[in-house]
């Protein structure tokens, strides 16, 4: 209603947007039939608050330098979890036969595929809602001492850096939990998961002619 009231149709866009996004979970568990793990849910929901709400529409992206490198570490831990999940379930239905190290490789290809596509939306919103996701927008114009007509590109490079670290540290650990399956957060999660999706792991079985 703040927004409304003050006439600022961006925070009210992304407060709307991150109140829609916050349902996620519960959608993917209705349409798909897909249950995450609870802590999933909670990081999910936390995630998108905090990337959206409290990163763009309260500025913490300007007030605290390490906002949006915490975010997409995290981001790239959360996306090499889930391709590895998706690559897991193909492995355990035997629809795809692999070594431990190829699937974890997938799993980090799939996670830094989706950051580059995020670095490609924030491009897309900067252009068409004027926003300054990418943090680069008529700093020359604004007369401060540093201007530097790259940091676009920096910031771009930075958090594809930051998704690939991510990324990385969360296919090691599959790469692991497949060799060894040593008790860890990752181990509880993927057996969380595997316990309450059970239906995604059964093997198909062939028709006998």
């Amino acid at each position: 209603m703040g927004s409304i009231y003050e006439l600022n149709w961006i925070s009210l866009f992304i407060s709307v947007l991150t109140l829609s996004l916050s349902f996620v979970p519960d959608i993917v568990r209705r349409r798909y039939q897909i249950v995450l793990p609870r802590f999933l849910q909670v990081f999910v929901i936390i995630f998108i608050f905090s990337g959206l709400f409290l990163g763009e529409a309260r500025n913490f992206y300007s007030k605290f330098w390490w906002w949006d490198s915490l975010l997409h570490l995290l981001s790239g831990i959360a996306l090499g979890f889930a391709g590895f999940l998706i690559i897991y379930i193909l492995y355990k239905t035997g629809k795809f036969t692999a070594r431990p190290a190829l699937l974890a490789g997938l799993a980090f290809c799939f996670a830094l595929a989706l950051g580059a596509l995020w670095e490609i939306f924030e491009f897309l919103l900067d252009n068409t809602l004027s926003l300054n996701m990418q943090k680069a927008r008529d700093l020359c114009a604004l007369g401060t001492f540093y201007c530097d007509t790259r940091l676009g590109v920096v910031d771009t490079m930075y958090d594809l850096i930051l998704d690939a670290a991510g990324a990385l540290y969360a296919s090691v650990t599959g790469y692991f939990y497949l060799n060894r399956k040593t008790p860890s957060l990752f181990h509880r999660l993927v057996r969380e998961f595997e316990e309450k999706n059970r239906r995604l792991f059964r093997k198909k079985r062939l028709d006998k002619k």
